[in-house]
């Protein structure tokens, strides 16, 4: 099931949504989103539960699992279906021990031997990036479609592709053993988000 869940996977961004976060955030699902990750930096505990919630209700309706970036207690507080954790963030086998083996568990990394490791502290799937550079994340450092597939290779666990990801260069990825794509401003930022949205799904019905 999670590899499915893993085929489009959108990373929020409330700056980008403004007033109508949860509409098109309901908007990308209708279309095809298969996960969603609440990514929010500058608010507070309370704000980001109230929030967590509120998009929890619409995942829940239309039966697609809510991921937390980064705060495995956000995660707790709320019974989101799981947490994605950055290299800088609570290491997994920590969070693991606190979550217990029914939340999903994501990690990032960009090459193998980091993809093995986080395997094998528990990791059920690992975002691995940034495949064509990136707006969003202005530290993230790109790596090659070719590093992207040795990563695909080296562990058992799914992969997806993150990082500038769009309807445009979908296709470069194919042939790289990705279950699927990680996206933002591709969805977010753009004039139609339900178009949008189903374009991408097209092209990733070509490679996957």
């Amino acid at each position: 099931m999670l590899k499915d869940n893993l085929m489009l996977y959108l990373v929020t961004d409330s700056k980008m949504c403004g007033d109508n976060f949860e509409n098109i955030i309901e908007t990308a699902i209708k279309a095809g989103v298969t996960m969603v990750q609440l990514r929010e930096k500058d608010i507070t505990f309370e704000e980001f539960c109230k929030k967590a919630l509120k998009l929890k209700e619409i995942c829940k309706k239309y039966k697609v699992p809510l991921i937390i970036n980064d705060n495995v207690d956000i995660c707790v507080a709320v019974n989101a279906d799981g947490v994605h954790l950055g290299s800088s963030d609570m290491d997994i086998v920590t969070a693991r021990s606190i979550l217990g083996n029914s939340k999903i568990i994501g990690g990032s990394c960009r090459d193998s031997e980091t993809a093995k490791l986080l395997e094998n502290s528990g990791a059920d799937y690992l975002g691995v990036g940034a495949v064509f550079g990136t707006q969003t994340k202005q530290d993230a450092k790109t790596i090659s479609v070719e590093i992207l597939k040795q990563v695909c290779s080296s562990i058992n666990i799914p992969v997806v592709a993150i990082g500038g990801v769009n309807a445009e260069n979908i296709a470069k990825l194919k042939g790289s053993g990705v279950a699927g794509v990680a996206v933002i401003s591709s969805i977010l930022k753009a004039k139609n988000v339900e178009i949008a949205t189903k374009n991408i799904c097209e092209q990733l019905k070509q490679i996957l």
